[in-house]
């Protein structure tokens, strides 16, 4: 929601400085400056990408007005997650988590994590390695490498609509000069009007610069920045899911793993290390519980 509370922070301080200085809105409107400009951005942009970047771009704009779902309870709950799947694999063995890998709806250790369990990038790629773990074939040198490429690929693939709209961006004052040059044409092409018809003929050439460089600098080029953040909050997510599975691979006992995880997540979404720790406390307790439940 903050990327509205900016747009209405510009459109205020923009038009109203305007008012305040004695301007007209009715100067400004020029619904076919809009239509230039918008509709050759457009273009530029359906000309320069295909259709899978497109529906890429539908798909991530109803994104960024919402809240990112990579928070700190989040994090909580991945690392909760993978510490009790870690901590049952090196009880029991990987074989003990096959089927909470295979069925994760139907697991008792996700269903706790509801927060987890929605998120399919995040399940996908928890149990995708799971499998590959249980299956015992794979270094933790080649499954890293594996991690590597896929986060790779995904934060390139995801990145695709935020530096279509840059582009876009860096293009709005071009087009909005375009608009100007196309206005100047016609009040020169109106040299022998009275000065009054040709100021207005100019003014109205001016609205095409301005249009320009506010779409771009205002609005468009907030969304593409917005959207790159969330792609490298995904990213860092899949990020502490490796470094977790890779130290536990490694050796390390589980609660010990899900401190490499912490380590690797931004500072303003990352817990203290006595967070997690009681967090993890509270995970072993309630794991205990269960167990001793269905016993």
């Amino acid at each position: 929601m903050l990327i509205l509370l900016g747009f209405l922070i510009v459109f205020v301080s923009v038009f109203g400085s305007f008012v305040a200085l004695g301007g007209h809105f009715g100067a400004l409107y020029q619904p076919f400056e809009f239509l230039l400009i918008g509709g050759a951005a457009l273009g530029a942009y359906v000309a320069s990408n295909n259709g899978k970047s497109i529906k890429s771009l539908l798909q991530a704009i109803p994104g960024v007005f919402r809240r990112s779902p990579y928070s700190k309870d989040m994090y909580m709950q991945i690392m909760a997650v993978l510490y009790v799947l870690l901590n049952k694999s090196r009880r029991d063995g990987l074989i003990s988590i096959e089927d909470d890998i295979e069925t994760p709806e139907e697991s008792d250790i996700f269903a706790e994590y509801p927060l987890v369990l929605r998120d399919p990038l995040v399940m996908e790629f928890i149990t995708d390695y799971f499998r590959l773990m249980i299956s015992g074939n794979m270094s933790a040198f080649e499954i890293e490498t594996l991690m590597d490429e896929e986060i790779e690929t995904h934060r390139a693939e995801q990145q695709v609509p935020a530096d279509a709209l840059h582009t876009v961006a860096d293009a709005l004052p071009a087009f909005g000069i375009v608009a100007a040059v196309l206005g100047v044409i016609k009040a020169l092409a109106s040299v022998d009007q009275p000065p009054a018809i040709l100021a207005d003929l100019i003014s109205k050439a001016m609205v095409g610069t301005f249009l320009g460089i506010l779409l771009a600098y205002g609005f468009v080029g907030p969304v593409g920045w917005s959207m790159g953040r969330r792609v490298a909050a995904s990213s860092k997510v899949l990020e502490c899911i490796k470094v977790t599975l890779l130290a536990s691979m490694n050796g390390y006992p589980p609660q010990l793993a899900v401190e490499f995880g912490r380590k690797v997540l931004f500072s303003y979404h990352r817990p203290s290390f006595i967070e997690l720790e009681e967090h993890v406390r509270d995970t072993r307790s309630s794991a205990r519980k269960s167990e001793q439940g269905t016993s």
